[in-house]
């Protein structure tokens, strides 16, 4: 009893766990006295690490039990050829059904010897052989054996690795091309079989098989139907008779035979000429099915015809993307595909599930569609082929080619190993609970055990990632909006003569065609993947770029942004994988002159135009807190400057993106840039205070910055200077004149650090609203505000006043400030007569000198009639007048103070409107139009190009006529005039 224990646990060192391996083992030699025969031991060794050891050992057994007589060669054999145990016991644990075979047809393992084995080009003599001079009766039966005899030998190679890891392993694409060239070369045999039965009538035509599908790409499985379709010329009858048997020898010798691809499918003529094909194809073919041609190629008949039959369909297939809702069809073809997988299989479905084999073969194929209208390299019938192209030609990411690469490369050989266990069609991943059929898959696949877990529990893990990774690119390219857009452009657009391309680009509106051929030329000139990805950009940018206010413009813009950007490695990648930012960055191009030259320095805001919410869901508090803290991480002053004016460009670059795009409102905009100068203002101001410190040996003097006019009220715009008071107060034990003297040295430098000369927009920090305006000292303590104002305040600053808001520096001295100008600027009295006339003078003066030389102003966003400065000194008046007895008036928002004039009965609403309307849509031209022009201007445009962009700016949608949209800015800014007349002038 010890003995046997023995011999059971030694046997299942070698993977056997049947309890008749024993005996097996024993029969045949390799066992003895409870230990392995040392001449077999090697065969042992193969043996465990077959797929499935158990079910190797019972074939073996078969083997010696089936052919007594032939049982010592064979044993010999495997004692001594390493190769024929490799190849032998790897296929039998692995394949029930060519384990079959190989026990049914005594002999047949000598096909594994080494140096046996069949050649792939020998392929279609060795089954010639097999058919001839035999009877027709008898011809599908030595057919099947002969395919199958070489389908054996093509597992064996495939799987041999598995025993003897150092013998040459078939890779993917080589076993997929064996097992198509062993298909086409079965084709050809039942083909001769099929002439030898129709005998000498065959003469009356001419006859070719066009394979298709995965035989037409050279990438079978070891059981698929062999997709094809049926070409004749001359007598299409008998033509008709030698497909029929073509089909009914090979579908009964080797695979299913399916011409359901043809036209019409199943109901149309099983043969057609090529006009016959040509004709269907022209009038009636689906998208789908011009999808199909793509892996056409002839393999057996007549290789002349096969080949007038490609010359006459192929230019169909590159042009199928010019089909109205081509990319659609594809996309819903692919959606009613994985809709008829059974919901409680989907996730397990190899072929046609989510993440399945399907997912890649399509979006490869409808990326080949649309792109290789133009680039003849995309032209491969093979997916893993086509897909690496797409990768080499900049149509998809490296990384994502080769990751999706791989993937398709690892479900395509479980759907092998699955396929060579009983050589039925499957495509079914086991059950996670189903342990004994997992582990087998694994060890077929050759996973090994990993991370602590069995090979069954790394394969399942495996498997679900590479879905998982599947799914993911393929929604990333098959859902890829340029897709569409590339779709939309004619297949002849994409290839014309210089001269034709002008005309097409003056067709689309390019105002100088011949510049914008230069700009294309030089984006795509040379062999780098770089150009071959302006290539396949530039056909959907100029679309979009003709959809722009200013195309030349706009593509100029995106040359030099592509020309600045080079080097950035991810800038094309972006704009090909993100649909949304190439066609949101060619309105920005086409429409604003700031935006390239802001882009150009923060190039990491182009990232956001894909995603609505970082472009213009950040909250401005946050943003404000992230500058202040990437400043204060510089204690170089220098250093702190540029990451102040670097966060600024970014904002600045940010909110113009989100504005131009119309995703956020004019208050927002105003808020968003008001808040980010203050903030540029409090690190800076900081980190000049700390700088000075140490200079003067210690902080004398507390500072705090005073926003005054747009800065004060939140109403920043894109070129706006920032208006501000310094105060400041002695330090513990210093004196006030040390005090003034440290605080002007750091209010200076400020306002020098942030306005020399950079590739930045310059900031102007502006101090003219000072007490005693350019007379005066830039900073004052607070105790000299408190005098001055006391004895020498004018009705103007008090006006002044009325905006001014803490932003920067000490808080208690900011607050102390307030509390101390509250009394100047809203009185307890209101405003006398004589007040309210010096400010309607000093307004009416306003109104004769201010307005700039040329300027009309009828539509001058600032000093024209009803533009901003009209309706703020209406609220303004308002409020010196009245802010003591209704606290809502005091504000420094323009709006604010409108809708608290309302609420206090000094407006009605159909004034109130009119004058919101009419400040909102000022400040949003002033904004508009320095956007447009890349410059602060107040002044919209009249006429042209840069009218037309302003009034898309305004009009978001898309349907803006420049001339009516200057109408109607002119009849708002009236309406609001007639509004001020009455409020400002009259009692």
């Amino acid at each position: 009893m010890g003995d046997r224990v023995r011999s059971v646990v030694s046997i299942a060192r070698y993977g056997l766990t049947d309890d008749r391996a024993g005996d097996q083992l024993r029969a045949a030699g390799w066992w003895a006295e409870g230990a392995p025969v040392k001449e077999f031991e090697p065969a042992l060794i193969a043996l465990s690490r077959s797929p499935d050891p158990d079910l190797a050992l019972r074939a073996v057994d078969r083997m010696r039990t089936g052919d007594e007589a032939g049982w010592s060669g064979l044993n010999q054999a495997l004692a001594t050829d390493r190769g024929l145990r490799a190849r032998l016991l790897s296929v039998l644990g692995a394949s029930t059904a060519l384990g079959d075979f190989v026990i049914a047809r005594p002999g047949e393992w000598r096909r594994l010897l080494t140096d046996r084995q069949t050649s792939p080009v020998r392929y279609p003599a060795a089954l010639l052989e097999a058919t001839e001079n035999v009877d027709p009766a008898d011809a599908v039966r030595e057919l099947r054996a002969a395919y199958r005899g070489l389908l054996l030998e093509v597992a064996a190679a495939d799987l041999a690795h598995l025993i003897e890891p150092d013998l040459p392993a078939l890779d993917y694409q080589q076993a997929t091309a064996r097992l198509t060239y062993l298909a086409e070369a079965a084709i050809r045999a039942a083909l001769e079989v099929a002439k030898a039965e129709v005998g000498a009538a065959r003469e009356k035509c001419r006859f070719t098989v066009i394979a298709m599908g995965k035989t037409g790409g050279r990438e079978l499985n070891y059981v698929s139907d062999v997709d094809v379709l049926f070409v004749a010329d001359g007598d299409l009858d008998v033509a008709t008779r030698l497909a029929t048997a073509t089909m009914r020898v090979a579908s009964g010798a080797c695979f299913e035979v399916d011409a359901a691809l043809r036209p019409e499918g199943k109901a149309g003529p099983l043969v057609r000429s090529i006009d016959g094909h040509t004709s269907y194809y022209k009038r009636w073919a689906r998208t789908w099915e011009f999808q199909a041609l793509l892996k056409a190629r002839p393999i057996a008949g007549d290789p002349e015809l096969g080949q007038e039959y490609l010359d006459a369909v192929r230019p169909m297939v590159w042009t199928a993307a010019d089909r109205d809702n081509f990319v659609d069809d594809v996309r819903s073809m692919r959606r009613r595909v994985e809709d008829h997988v059974p919901s409680d299989i989907v996730d397990r479905e190899l072929k046609l599930g989510r993440g399945g084999l399907r997912d890649v073969e399509f979006a490869v194929q409808l990326l080949q569609l649309v792109h290789g209208r133009n680039d003849e390299a995309l032209r491969l019938g093979s997916t893993v082929d086509a897909l690496a192209m797409l990768g080499d030609r900049g149509y998809v990411g490296r990384t994502d080619a080769a990751e999706l690469g791989e993937s398709y490369r690892f479900l395509r050989t479980l759907e092998h190993r699955l396929q060579l266990q009983r050589l039925r069609r499957t495509h079914l991943f086991p059950a996670d609970t189903d342990v004994v059929e997992l582990r087998w898959l694994a060890r077929a696949a050759g996973v090994k055990p990993a991370r602590g877990k069995p090979e069954w529990q790394v394969l399942l893990e495996d498997f679900r990632r590479h879905m998982r990774r599947i799914r993911r690119l393929h929604e990333k390219l098959f859902y890829r909006p340029l897709l569409e857009a590339v779709a939309r452009v004619p297949t002849n657009a994409l290839r014309l003569t210089a001269k034709q391309a002008e005309a097409r680009l003056a067709a689309l509106g390019f105002a100088g065609p011949d510049g914008a051929l230069r700009h294309i030329q030089a984006l795509t000139n040379g062999v780098s993947r770089r150009a071959a990805i302006q290539s396949a950009l530039l056909p959907a940018l100029l679309d979009l770029f003709a959809n722009t206010p200013d195309p030349d413009g706009g593509l100029l813009a995106y040359r030099r942004v592509s020309e600045a950007l080079a080097a950035t490695p991810w800038y094309l990648r972006v704009l090909r994988d993100e649909g949304a930012v190439v066609e949101r960055l060619a309105h920005l191009l086409g429409t604003s002159k700031m935006v390239p030259e802001l882009l150009v320095r923060a190039p990491e805001v182009l990232q956001l135009l894909g995603d609505v919410d970082k472009l213009a869901g950040r909250d401005p508090e946050e943003v404000a807190r992230s500058l202040r803290q990437a400043v204060n991480r510089h204690g170089y002053l220098p250093n702190a400057v540029t990451a102040a004016r670097s966060f600024r460009r970014h904002e600045l670059l940010r909110v113009a993106s989100a504005d131009l795009l119309g995703f956020m409102d004019t208050l927002s905009v105003c808020h968003a840039l008001s808040t980010v100068w203050a903030a540029v203002l409090q690190s800076v101001l900081a980190a000049v205070d700390r700088a000075e410190s140490v200079a003067a040996g210690g902080r004398l003097a507390t500072i705090s910055v005073i926003g005054m006019g747009r800065l004060g009220g939140a109403e920043l715009g894109y070129g706006s200077d920032a208006d501000v008071l310094f105060v400041c107060e002695p330090a513990d034990g210093a004196s006030e004149a040390d005090a003034v003297k440290y605080a002007s040295r750091v209010a200076q430098s400020v306002r020098k650090l942030l306005s020399s000369p950079s590739q930045d927009p310059p900031l102007h920090v502006d101090v003219d609203l000072r007490p005693e305006g350019r007379q005066g000292p830039i900073v004052r303590t607070l105790e000299s505000y408190r005098a001055y104002y006391a004895q020498w305040s004018q009705v103007w600053e008090a006006q002044a006043l009325l905006r001014a808001e803490p932003i920067a520096g000490d808080e208690d001295l900011g607050a102390r400030f307030v509390t101390l100008i509250d009394p100047i600027r809203y009185p307890a009295d209101g405003l006398d007569a004589d007040r309210i006339r010096e400010v309607r003078r000093i307004k009416a003066r306003v109104d004769t000198e201010r307005l700039p030389r040329g300027a009309d102003p009828a539509t001058h966003t600032k000093l024209g009639r009803g533009g901003l400065a009209d309706i703020e000194w209406t609220v303004q008046l308002l409020a010196l007048r009245h802010a003591h007895e209704h606290p809502g008036l005091r504000t420094t928002s323009t709006v604010d103070g409108l809708s608290a004039a309302t609420e206090a009965g000094l407006v009605d609403e159909v004034d109130a409107t009119a004058l919101r309307e009419a400040w909102l849509l000022a400040t949003r031209v002033r904004n508009a139009a320095t956007l447009v022009r890349g410059k602060q201007t107040d002044q919209p445009p009249t006429s042209g190009r840069e009218l037309a962009a302003v009034a898309a700016v305004i009009r978001q949608d898309g349907e803006a006529d420049p001339g009516e949209f200057l109408d109607s800015y002119r009849r708002t800014l009236r309406r609001a005039r007639g509004v001020v007349e009455r409020l400002f002038y009259d009692d």
